[in-house]
C-alpha cells in the first residue's frame, strides 16, 4: 500500500502544538479592513484552535493518526 500523502493546503494553514492540539489563524484577516475597528483587527491577528468537531477532518487531512 502507498504512502499517505498529506494535503498540501492544511499544511500551509494548520500546525501542531507540543500537546497534540491544532492551532488555525482566524479569518476576515486579509482585506477590507478599514472599516474594521483596530481592536477587531488586533483580536484577529492571534491564533485560535481547532474546534471539536472539525479535528477529524483536519487531522486526516494532515495524516496525523487518531
Amino acid at each position: 500500500m502507498p504512502k499517505m500523502k498529506t494535503n498540501s493546503s492544511a499544511k500551509k494553514r494548520f500546525r501542531l502544538t507540543g500537546t497534540g492540539k491544532i492551532v488555525r489563524k482566524n479569518a476576515y484577516k486579509s482585506h477590507i479592513l478599514t472599516k474594521m475597528s483596530t481592536k477587531r483587527k488586533r483580536n484577529l491577528g492571534h491564533t485560535s484552535l481547532v474546534s471539536k468537531a472539525d479535528m477529524g477532518n483536519v487531522k486526516r487531512m494532515l495524516c496525523i493518526g487518531k
